[in-house]
């Protein structure tokens, strides 16, 4: 899931470079703010992928095949339903969003261009949310790599394939993704459809079974508040980085793409945690679930030691491919060390992340985001003041370690209470 998830920053320069050839800036910058708005977005619903994954694989470690279709067919209807509600809402984003985010015109249209076709695949996309939840749940970690090279894969060569060659530019790009998102639907589907079994198929009633459905929608609830605190704390280093001057905000950016690597080495093994915390506890079977922690903790920490290291070492040549503005490089290097390190200092919090959602404790992992969320407005407020950016990468870190120090915390007591019947 690692290498599936290092697919997607991959299709990201894909599509700027492809964009970047039409020597047009304003076709770049409405790229770009088209693809952040997106991301933001549906970025914050993709609860269904997560909650998806813990409740397949809790039926996984059951042993209850019936359950675990009925949990995709909630799943992908709930994906079609969120999918169709987009729609309707487009032309209200469409209309207010641009605007919001850019005070140039021809910017404002590049992005409402692309924003508009993408959006034309909403239930492909939240469908596809669906599929790869369950097949993470099921532990079929290859197939979900597959998934996502199919995805990502096809999306890479329609983009150049539309972009360049056919030189329908950003409207190109984005008729890319909307046809590799329906495609991976279908071929999504179409192997699904070959492991369901007839016999296991689930009944309409067990499908809208009221108290299964709502355990879905709660789930779903915790999943996006959590998602949005931890956007809202990304949105705010933004804007206190902004008060600095355009130098260093710029050099803030480089260095949060080092980060945005980290999480995607760490994301393939919080989706670890979740497939085998998950299994452990629908079996209820503690010894498994002590076990998962172990590997899951030992394997992120070592490899956010190795990524770490790795920008450490070559952080600063990174740094000059990613831009070519001096002040902003040498600003960049300054805090360079801050951001190679948030691997570790993000590493729990990635693991635990995982575990609860495979043990469907949402609603403590929402508390103790927000618990986090304050102490890292807090540490804004101490630590800004006298430190300046140095506070600011500081805050970061201290609001890493503070989510997954509060949710580990939480681990022992939480197990006592899953497993008590298996004691």
């Amino acid at each position: 899931m690692t290498l599936g998830f290092l697919t997607t920053p991959l299709l990201g320069l894909t599509d700027t470079a492809v964009v970047g050839h039409l020597g047009k800036p304003e076709a770049l910058a409405g790229l770009a703010i088209g693809a952040i708005l997106f991301d933001l977005i549906y970025g914050s619903l993709s609860f269904l992928r997560t909650s998806t994954t813990g409740l397949v694989a809790q039926a996984f470690g059951r042993g209850d095949r019936h359950e675990q279709q009925a949990v995709f067919w909630r799943a992908l209807l709930s994906a079609l339903a969120l999918g169709l509600f987009m729609l309707a809402l487009s032309p209200l984003i469409l209309a207010f969003a641009p605007d919001l985010m850019t005070s140039d015109p021809a910017v404002a249209e590049v992005t409402r261009q692309y924003f508009g076709i993408r959006v034309l695949t909403s239930p492909a996309t939240f469908a596809n949310f669906a599929i790869l939840g369950f097949v993470l749940g099921r532990g079929q970690g290859v197939l979900g790599l597959t998934l996502q090279i199919i995805l990502n894969g096809t999306n890479i060569v329609l983009a150049i394939l539309f972009g360049l060659i056919l030189g329908w530019g950003v409207a190109g790009v984005a008729w890319a993704t909307a046809a590799a998102e329906a495609s991976a639907v279908a071929i999504g589907l179409l192997i699904l459809s070959r492991q369901f079994s007839a016999a296991d198929r689930p009944s309409r009633a067990e499908i809208f079974d009221t108290a299964k459905l709502k355990q879905l929608f709660q789930l779903n609830a915790d999943i996006l508040i959590r998602s949005l605190i931890l956007n809202g704390a990304f949105a705010l280093l933004t804007r206190v980085g902004s008060g600095f001057g355009a130098v260093t905000l710029a050099a803030n950016a480089v260095l949060m793409n080092i980060f945005m690597l980290s999480a995607f080495f760490l994301d393939g093994l919080a989706g670890a945690a979740e497939q085998l915390a998950g299994r452990a506890v629908g079996a209820q079977y503690r010894p498994s679930f002590n076990q998962a922690l172990k590997l899951t903790g030992l394997w992120s920490f070592a490899m956010a030691a190795i990524v770490g290291l790795f920008f450490i070492t070559f952080g600063e040549p990174i740094i000059h491919l990613l831009t070519t503005s001096e002040e902003v490089r040498q600003e960049a290097y300054t805090y360079l060390a801050w951001a190679a390190v948030t691997g570790l200092t993000g590493a729990l919090a990635f693991q635990m992340d995982g575990v609860f959602i495979g043990a469907t404790w949402s609603r403590e992992m929402r508390n103790m985001m927000l618990v986090s969320f304050a102490g890292y407005c807090a540490s804004l407020a101490l630590l800004v003041p006298p430190f300046g950016n140095h506070g600011l990468w500081l805050s970061l870190n201290l609001f890493l370690l503070m989510r997954g120090f509060f949710l580990a915390a939480m681990v022992p007591r939480k197990a006592r209470q899953s497993f008590v019947s298996a004691q």
